[in-house]
C-alpha cells in the first residue's frame, strides 16, 4: 500500500542514488544471525541445503506489512512443499515482532535487524521517494536464497520495491509454485 520508489544503482534514471549495495542472482547471499521473536539467534546457515525466502519489510503491524506476512503464512505450505522455507526481516524488536506473529499467526520466523546491518548487506535499506518525498527507510525487497551444505547461500532471485499487495501470488508464479 506504499506508493515508493526505490533509488538504486541498477535503475537507468537519473536521480537514482548509486551508493546503495545490490543483489543480483548469482551474487553471494550476506550472512545473518539475528533474533526471532522469541530471542533465539536464527542464522542463514541454518537453512543449510535448502532454498529460503528472505524477505524485508518496514514494520510490523502496519498494514502492508500484514498485508504481506499474512499473504506468506497463507502460502506457506504450499512454499514448504515445493522446498522452499520463508523469514521475515525488519529492524523492529522482538517484542514487536512476537506481538505481530500471535496477533497475525504468523507461520515463519520473524527476525530482528535493530542495527540495520543485515538490511543494508541486501541492499533493503536507502533512500527512497514516498509519496513525491526522498526519505531513508526499509525497502521491501525480497531474496530466494540457495543455502549449500556449509551454510553458504546464492541469491537465486533478488526483487526491490515490491508492493505488499499481490507480491506473494506473483512470487509464487515467478517460482512455479
Amino acid at each position: 500500500m506504499y506508493a515508493s520508489t526505490v533509488l538504486h544503482p541498477r535503475a537507468a534514471v537519473s536521480g537514482y542514488s548509486d551508493d546503495m549495495t545490490t543483489l543480483a542472482a548469482g551474487d553471494p547471499a550476506p550472512d545473518f544471525s539475528l533474533p526471532d521473536a522469541d530471542g533465539q539467534t536464527v542464522s542463514l546457515a541454518d537453512f543449510a541445503g535448502g532454498r529460503v525466502i528472505v524477505y524485508f519489510y518496514p514494520a510490523a503491524m502496519t498494514p502492508g506489512c500484514t498485508i504481506q506476512a499474512i499473504d506468506f503464512t497463507a502460502a506457506f505450505a504450499d512454499l514448504s512443499a515445493a522446498g522452499y522455507q520463508v523469514v521475515g526481516i525488519s529492524p523492529d524488536a522482538p517484542a514487536k515482532l512476537a506481538k505481530f506473529r500471535e496477533r497475525d499467526h504468523i507461520a515463519f520466523p520473524l527476525l530482528s535487524d535493530a542495527d540495520r546491518a543485515t538490511l543494508n548487506a541486501y541492499g533493503a535499506f536507502g533512500t527512497k521517494v514516498m509519496y513525491g518525498k526522498s526519505v531513508e527507510g526499509v525497502i521491501r525487497s525480497t531474496f530466494v536464497v540457495d543455502v549449500d551444505d556449509a551454510g553458504r547461500g546464492t541469491i537465486a532471485l533478488a526483487q526491490y520495491n515490491v508492493r505488499a499487495s499481490g507480491h506473494v501470488e506473483r512470487l509464487r508464479a515467478e517460482l512455479g509454485v
